[in-house]
């Protein structure tokens, strides 16, 4: 996964809110070219140019699309936003990484990569998580029989958010929900380990606006493997994962999505292995972990394969559209949605 330090693109920054933040430092911390960034407002792209030493400030997401000194355009906008942004970008030339949620929903999610196909561009998720240290071992040992059979995969991501009706986290029309902001960690977790699943139940609670405070969610998987995942906008938990093999089972320590510990533990109690994602050992060399996506983006791009060998763009489809799955389980339809 980590390979070679790949040819440097040059990258834009589309909108200017927290996430986005995240990612220019951490490619600062990677030394990567960071060139461009994006904003509906000239005075908001212009502070974070000036925050994080970027020569390009664009006072609308036009504008940076169009910048020729950008190769890679990272889309950090709200996730009804992601979309439109992300069609834009490749519109004109630039290759695509886009926050997750990817999109509102599968159809949004498909038709960027056909876009992304027709036009020979990297569309790729910005699930993070998938390109850490600790997940890469997470996949040798499994893969290496350790565990056995896999039996059952869970995790978590609960925080306690704004409960302001008006916050993003709570308005419908700007894709509020626990689900799409924080379910789809756990959810995209279980995906890469265990697959897409054969059966879904969920369930969840609903505050006033509509949007999903909590949902929890079972599903089965090929082999017979069973899931649980539980997200919460509204209650902070331990935010850990198990590995449950009939030999062994893999504790992941909070917070389990970002770089952290894990230990590999048989199933007589004996530690086996104990993995340290959190250290330079590993690639590292400090910041959030943002990093470790867009070197793997510049490796797809320079090597022309052009999608993510961890998240491929059709993975990200179906993702979303196990997402409609479960909304429609719990009753959330985003507004200008007709199905």
């Amino acid at each position: 996964m980590t390979g070679h330090t790949p040819p440097a693109l040059s990258w834009g920054i589309l909108a200017t809110g927290g996430i986005a933040a995240a990612f220019a430092a951490d490619l600062h911390t990677a030394g990567r070219d960071l060139v461009a960034v994006g904003s509906r407002s000239q005075e908001s792209a212009d502070a974070f140019a000036a925050r994080f030493d970027i020569p390009h400030a664009h006072g609308s997401y036009e504008a940076l699309v169009a910048d020729p000194d950008v190769d890679i355009v990272y889309v950090a906008t709200p996730h009804p936003m992601h979309h439109a942004a992300a069609r834009l970008a490749l519109e004109h030339g630039k290759h695509v990484l886009v926050e997750k949620a990817f999109t509102l929903n599968r159809a949004e999610a498909q038709d960027l990569a056909d876009l992304g196909r027709e036009k020979g561009l990297l569309v790729m998720e910005a699930m993070w998580t998938r390109y850490l240290p600790h997940m890469a071992r997470i996949r040798e040992i499994i893969a290496d029989g350790t565990l056995g059979e896999i039996r059952a995969v869970s995790a978590d991501h609960t925080q306690a958010l704004p409960i302001d009706p008006a916050h993003r986290l709570n308005a419908l029309e700007l894709g509020g929900g626990a689900l799409l902001d924080l379910g789809i960690y756990p959810i995209s977790f279980v995906h890469d380990l265990l697959g897409a699943p054969l059966t879904v139940q969920a369930t969840s609670r609903l505050v006033e606006t509509g949007a999903d405070a909590e949902v929890a969610t079972i599903m089965t998987h090929s082999g017979g493997a069973i899931s649980t995942t539980l997200s919460s906008s509204r209650a902070a938990g331990p935010n850990t994962a198990v590995v449950l093999g009939t030999l062994a089972r893999i504790e992941i320590d909070r917070v389990w999505y970002s770089p952290t510990t894990f230990r590999v533990v048989a199933a007589d109690g004996t530690v086996l292995e104990e993995f340290d994602g959190r250290t330079t050992a590993h690639g590292r060399g400090g910041g959030r972990g943002m990093q470790y996506q867009a070197l793997a983006a510049e490796r797809y791009v320079a090597d022309g394969t052009l999608d993510s060998d961890l998240l491929p763009v059709a993975e990200s489809v179906a993702i979303m559209g196990l997402l409609d799955d479960i909304r429609a389980q719990i009753g959330v339809r985003y507004p200008g949605e007709t199905a």
